[in-house]
C-alpha cells in the first residue's frame, strides 16, 4: 500500500492492517471472525517474510515488464533494500511487526509513533490474506491509539491503490497530494 514519497519504490500491499498497540507488544483478544490478530516484532531472521511481503505489492506491476524472473528478483530485491535503509534512516524508532492470524503471519506493518502523529509508514498483507478483516481491525485499533493520545493517524497512499478506499471508508481525508501519492490524515475524534 503505501509509506513515504520519498521512499524509493516503496509500495507496500492492498493495506489492510495497523497496529495501535504501546510499544511492539503483542496484541491480545480482538478477532476478525473467530480468528485472533496479534503482532510480535521483526527479528533478523524474518527477512524472507518481510521480503515477500514487499515484493507480493510488486508483483502486478513486474508482470507487465518483458524482465525475466531473476531481472524481476533482482529489481526487487534492490528496491526492498532501499526501503529498508530509507525507513531505518528517516524512522529510526518506528515499530515494525509482522501481523498474525492466530498463528499464520499474514502482514506486516512500519509504524512510526511520532510526537504529533502516528504514521503508518507501510502496511501489507499478503494477497491470499486480503479482505477478511484484518486490516481493518489493525487500522481500528490504531485509531483508538491514537485517539486515546489525541493525535491524527497518517499514510501515504497511492491515488490508484485499491486500499485508498479502505482509508476513506475508516475517516482517512487527503490532507496534500504529492505526485501520484497521497498523504491521508485521520484526525482523532473529540
Amino acid at each position: 500500500m503505501t509509506s513515504d514519497p520519498a521512499t524509493p519504490e516503496h509500495k507496500t500491499g492492498d493495506s489492510r492492517s495497523g497496529d495501535p498497540t504501546e510499544g511492539n507488544q503483542t496484541t491480545g483478544n480482538q478477532t476478525t471472525g473467530n480468528a485472533q490478530v496479534t503482532l510480535r516484532p521483526v527479528t533478523a531472521a524474518d527477512d524472507d517474510f518481510i521480503f515477500n511481503c514487499y515484493a507480493s505489492t510488486r508483483a502486478q506491476e513486474l508482470a507487465q515488464v518483458p524482465w525475466s524472473p531473476e531481472q524481476k528478483e533482482a529489481f526487487v530485491r534492490m528496491q526492498y533494500t532501499a526501503q529498508k535503509q530509507h525507513y531505518a534512516a528517516e524512522a529510526p524508532h518506528a515499530s515494525h511487526d509482522i501481523i498474525y492470524v492466530d498463528a499464520t503471519p499474514v502482514g506486516r506493518i512500519f509504524l512510526d509513533r511520532r510526537e504529533d502523529a502516528l504514521h503508518i509508514l507501510d502496511i501489507t498483507v499478503l494477497p491470499q490474506h486480503r479482505n477478511q478483516g484484518t486490516g481493518s481491525l489493525l487500522l481500528r485499533r490504531l485509531l483508538d491509539e491514537a485517539g486515546r493520545a489525541g493525535k491524527p493517524v497518517t499514510i501515504y497512499v497511492e491515488s490508484f491503490n485499491p486500499s485508498l478506499r479502505l482509508f476513506e471508508r475508516l475517516g482517512f481525508r487527503k490532507d496534500h497530494e504529492k505526485g501520484f501519492h497521497l498523504l491521508m490524515k485521520r484526525q482523532p475524534e473529540l
